[in-house]
C-alpha cells in the first residue's frame, strides 16, 4: 500500500519559484520552437499548467505576507503618532506658532 505524503514533505519536495518559473521556461521554449507530437504538446501544457499554478500560488502568499507586513508596521506607526506628535509640539519654543512664519521664500506647500 502507498504511503500519502504528509503536508510538509509535499512542500519541501515542490519546487521553488524560482525553479517552476525556469520549468515553465523551458517547456514554453520547447512547444515553441520544436515539433512535437500531439500527445507530448498535451503533457507539456499540462505540467506547465501545474507550474504556473504553483507559481501564482508562491506569489499570492508572497503578497499576502507583504500585505500583513505592511499592515503591523501601519498599526505601529498608528500607534506611535499621538506620542511623536505630542514630542514635535514640546519641541516647540513656547509661544511660538509653527504656521506663523516671517520667511515665506524657504516654506514648502503642497496645496
Amino acid at each position: 500500500m502507498a504511503r500519502r505524503k504528509s503536508r510538509s514533505e509535499e512542500e519541501s519536495s515542490a519546487p521553488s519559484f524560482e525553479e517552476a518559473l525556469g520549468g515553465l521556461e523551458s517547456i514554453v521554449e520547447a512547444m515553441e520552437h520544436e515539433s512535437l507530437p500531439l500527445e507530448e504538446l498535451v503533457a507539456h501544457y499540462e505540467k506547465g499548467f501545474a507550474l504556473l499554478t504553483h507559481c501564482e500560488s508562491i506569489l499570492k502568499s508572497a503578497r499576502c505576507r507583504i500585505e500583513l507586513i505592511t499592515l503591523r508596521n501601519q498599526a505601529e506607526i498608528g500607534l506611535d503618532a499621538p506620542a511623536k506628535a505630542v514630542e514635535a509640539l514640546d519641541d516647540l519654543a513656547p509661544g511660538a506658532d509653527p504656521d506663523d512664519s516671517d520667511d515665506d521664500d524657504n516654506d514648502i506647500r503642497l496645496f
